[in-house]
């Protein structure tokens, strides 16, 4: 992990402001784990098995699921060998899958944004991580293997809470809910793989090692305003 001098810190905030500025943008449409409005009615009106649109729909969200993103982009920050990305983007998936899969299965679901808020939490754990918060404040390092798939089960569950809101027909309901989670598998990876080629070009540049900090700084108060967007909606619903 790269260690970050107060120089570097205090001489990059414009690029903390800049990223902020830009999660603030976007926090008008991260009901984390929104759906359009056209998706919904699909969803609401298909019936029977329609493997290749729910592929879709799944891929749609993925890359368009800035809370996902943002977490992907937080855990790879510093991962610099394809096998531990791999190993890292393995585990989130499982956890995902089996969350959203089990959520719909079982039909068990909470709160919609307390759920979301925890997803806004997992960005914020991870970009301490990133800056080396838990060494300094207590000592220790969590285990980031654990804590990737523990937020992964957070992330899947999330989308098994909307994905009941839209009561999705019976009527092919099981290959319907695993092309969707294939889709998202999928959409999981094009996004990987986009995030990846910046952060190679990113790496290399003499500024990706005085500008990570602000960077993480700025995941971390996306990730709070995350949580803050979805605490209100659950006081205010």
């Amino acid at each position: 992990m790269i260690r970050f001098s107060k120089d570097a810190i205090s001489s990059n905030w414009f690029v903390l402001v800049a990223l902020v500025t830009l999660l603030l943008s976007l926090a008008v449409d991260v009901a984390a784990h929104g759906v359009t409005a056209g998706d919904k009615g699909y969803i609401q009106e298909s019936s029977g098995t329609m493997i290749i649109p729910f592929i879709y729909l799944g891929a749609k969200h993925m890359v368009t699921g800035y809370d996902h993103l943002l977490f992907l982009f937080g855990v790879i920050f510093f991962l610099y060998r394809l096998k531990d990305v791999s190993i890292y983007v393995t585990l989130f998936a499982v956890g995902h899958s089996m969350t959203l899969l089990a959520g719909v299965l079982m039909d068990f679901s909470v709160s919609a944004y307390l759920i979301d808020a925890i997803i806004g939490f997992s960005i914020v754990y991870k970009a301490l991580d990133n800056m080396g918060a838990y060494q300094r404040w207590f000592g220790f390092q969590p285990n980031t293997k654990v804590a990737t798939l523990i937020f992964g089960l957070f992330h899947g569950f999330g989308l098994a809470t909307k994905i009941l809101e839209y009561k999705m027909s019976p009527d092919g309901l099981i290959p319907n809910l695993v092309a969707f989670n294939v889709g998202v598998e999928l959409g999981q990876l094009m996004a990987l793989g986009m995030i990846l080629i910046v952060m190679g070009f990113w790496r290399r540049t003499a500024g990706f090692g005085r500008h990570a900090y602000s960077a993480n700084v700025a995941l971390m108060t996306g990730g709070f305003i995350f949580v803050g967007y979805q605490m209100t909606g659950f006081f205010v619903s």
